[in-house]
């Protein structure tokens, strides 16, 4: 892997095929509940699944509608959330909200371990799903909720809020525009974790009891029992693999998503990553990933690095390249873009000015708003789950990839990874394994009871 300076220096999975999966989808038990056909002056009857955190901030964005029902496991944001929506039913456990509420639409503010057994019981249902980013915890729930979504036809929105700022919008109409010329390199950076959750770390030894008013076993869920500790809870689970994504999980969702739209990256694709020894439990203290696209259509090869935490690219790189941002290199020049800001372009030497094309792309009501008027009939959203699950299914073979030690091959037309070559960080467990070690990570086991097939 090129373009990177280096820093100083499971429990079991099952891997099924993702025919599999989504024929188990339309085979299950049938929607319950009922389904009214909205006007454009209807209110929505929404329920919100995770009411505390980014949770908080969706629930807020919807509050235009009847909010029916709101669920969370800490009874002291349950109870505040209840104080603003005084009609609301209150509920700990989402399943139950589920099976006894009468609703139009969800909206799913959980940990990323619980955001496909809500969104799979949510669309079986038939309803409307607005559910944060990433969209799922593994590749094989990205693929079931995005066929799920598929056959029910409803209106559905990943919570990536940049996919419609202005700044994305005139980075994704420059690629389309070939402003720069062909893109065959994209490098996209965070700083996440460091300062924002701890990774790399142990597991905690101590036992603490979890908090009077903090339902710590609804909490875990679907994810294997464990004791409770401040280290997984309320906030730092991100950082650890039974709860969430990592840093790929929380920011390429968002910093990688103009290369995904503007440059439409898809089809087979070689992941290879590289950092710390893998842990069992832990994301990585840095990860440089590289993901290689093969043509598209008229478009070119491309590659895309991805670095998180301590890592950074080669100089020439890193003097264009903002944190927490991207850069696009192409024939004519570059482009430059940060988290919420405006695209920058660099033009090269020999190239003389680049002028931009004239906006084209429509400015968005809100990505909440776009969601709500989709259900209601009204337009559609730019980041419904066929799209984000695409998106998140590349994403996160980044973590695939890093945990195995392997350079994989991975087809979305057959939903696994088809080639697996061992590196120098391949564990001889792994290695020995290859194809079945890779793959396995595509999807996990779920405790009784919150299984999505």
């Amino acid at each position: 892997m090129r373009h990177i300076k280096h820093p100083s220096t499971v429990s079991r999975r099952r891997f099924l095929g993702c025919s599999g999966v989504i024929a188990a989808s339309l085979i299950a038990a049938p929607a319950v509940g009922y389904r009214r056909v909205l006007g454009a002056n209807d209110r929505l009857d929404i329920g919100a699944i995770g009411v505390g955190g980014r949770g908080a901030g969706d629930l807020d964005a919807v509050r235009s509608e009847n909010i029916v029902a709101l669920c969370d496991v800490d009874v002291n944001i349950l109870d505040g959330a209840a104080s603003r929506f005084a009609n609301a039913k209150k509920y700990f456990d989402y399943r139950e909200l589920l099976e006894e509420s009468k609703l139009d639409a969800v909206v799913i503010g959980t940990p990323d371990h619980h955001h496909a057994p809500a969104t799979v019981r949510a669309l079986r249902r038939g309803l409307h799903v607005y559910c944060e980013k990433p969209l799922t915890h593994t590749v094989e729930e990205a693929r079931l909720v995005a066929a799920l979504s598929k056959e029910k036809g409803v209106a559905t929105q990943m919570g990536t809020q940049n996919h419609e700022h202005p700044g994305y919008l005139r980075l994704v109409e420059l690629l389309q525009s070939n402003t720069i010329g062909p893109v065959r390199a994209v490098h996209v950076i965070t700083d996440r974790p460091g300062k924002w959750w701890p990774q790399g770390v142990a597991l905690p030894v101590d036992r603490p009891s979890a908090p009077e008013n903090f339902k710590w076993d609804l909490w875990l869920g679907p994810a294997p029992a464990r004791d409770y500790h401040s280290a997984f809870a309320p906030f730092r689970w991100r950082g650890w693999w039974d709860y969430g994504c990592g840093a790929v999980g929380d920011m390429a969702i968002h910093l990688m998503d103009p290369a995904f739209w503007g440059l439409k990256l898809g089809g087979p694709v070689r992941v290879r990553s590289e950092g710390p020894a893998p842990d069992a439990h832990s994301a990585p203290k840095w990860m440089h990933t590289q993901f290689d696209f093969a043509q598209r259509g008229t478009l070119p090869p491309v590659e895309v690095h991805w670095y998180e935490g301590e890592t950074k690219p080669e100089d020439d790189i890193a003097k264009d390249l903002p944190m927490n941002g991207s850069l696009f290199v192409g024939e004519l020049g570059k482009i430059a873009i940060a988290h919420d800001g405006m695209p920058k372009i660099i033009p090269a030497e020999k190239s003389g000015a680049i002028s931009p094309p004239e906006p084209y792309l429509p400015a968005s009501p809100g990505h909440h708003r776009q969601w709500i008027d989709a259900a209601k009939g009204v337009g559609k959203t730019s980041s419904s789950f066929d799209y984000a699950g695409a998106f998140t299914e590349v994403v996160l073979l980044g973590n695939v990839a890093y945990r195995t030690g392997l350079d994989i091959v991975y087809d979305p037309s057959e939903g696994r990874v088809t080639k697996a070559q061992t590196t120098q960080a391949t564990p001889a467990g792994i290695a020995e394994r290859g194809l079945d070690a890779a793959n396995a990570l595509l999807g996990k086991t779920y405790r009784k009871g919150w299984e999505v097939v």
